[in-house]
């Protein structure tokens, strides 16, 4: 049975999640990553109410379930798109509370094969692609506590590098007399 837990994941990312989960930024949050699958195409997260989360009404803190599930969009595309050809940044991020956080939350993040064939599509024709996905943290009954909106920007690389350099040089010229 407790083999079944991790299946599907790699030897890199149960190591990665065993990292995650030990790095004190993360450790912070309260949050814990509980699977990472092979692909890089789902993670499970949790939350729970303890000293680390506990807010002042005795729910769980806002920041805590806003910054438990932060870099996860990002690293997942990253890996998904490929570091080598792609840039992929977080740009902005929202919450929306829907609810008290009173038990142990959790989060699933997915990414489907229609939102990869269309970045790479969008990427294709315009060098670039940014949207807007939404998270959402559910407590033991499977109701919405919080819903997270972040914004990805995943862009080519070697048009990114040239654009970023463009910049510089306008940037420069734009200094000297």
């Amino acid at each position: 049975m407790r083999l079944l837990k991790h299946a599907g994941e790699s030897w890199y990312t149960r190591a990665f999640r065993f990292g995650m989960n030990c790095y004190p930024m993360y450790f912070g949050t309260g949050g814990r990553i509980k699977y990472i699958a092979a692909d890089w195409r789902e993670v499970r997260l949790s939350l729970g109410l303890n000293p680390f989360t506990y807010n002042y009404v005795g729910t769980i803190f806002g920041g805590a379930m806003f910054a438990a599930n932060d870099p996860f969009l990002m690293v997942m595309l990253m890996n998904v798109m490929g570091k080598d050809k792609y840039v992929v940044w977080d740009k902005a991020a929202k919450i929306r509370f829907r609810k008290p956080g009173k038990s142990k939350l959790s989060m699933q993040i997915k990414l489907d094969e229609e939102l990869i064939d269309e970045i790479k599509a969008t990427i294709a024709t315009e060098h670039r692609w940014t949207r807007w996905l939404t998270l959402q943290w559910k407590d033991k009954n499977g109701d919405v506590v919080a819903e997270l909106e972040r914004e990805l920007y995943v862009a080519d690389k070697a048009w990114y590098k040239q654009r970023r350099l463009s910049r510089k040089e306008e940037t420069a010229s734009a200094k000297t007399p």
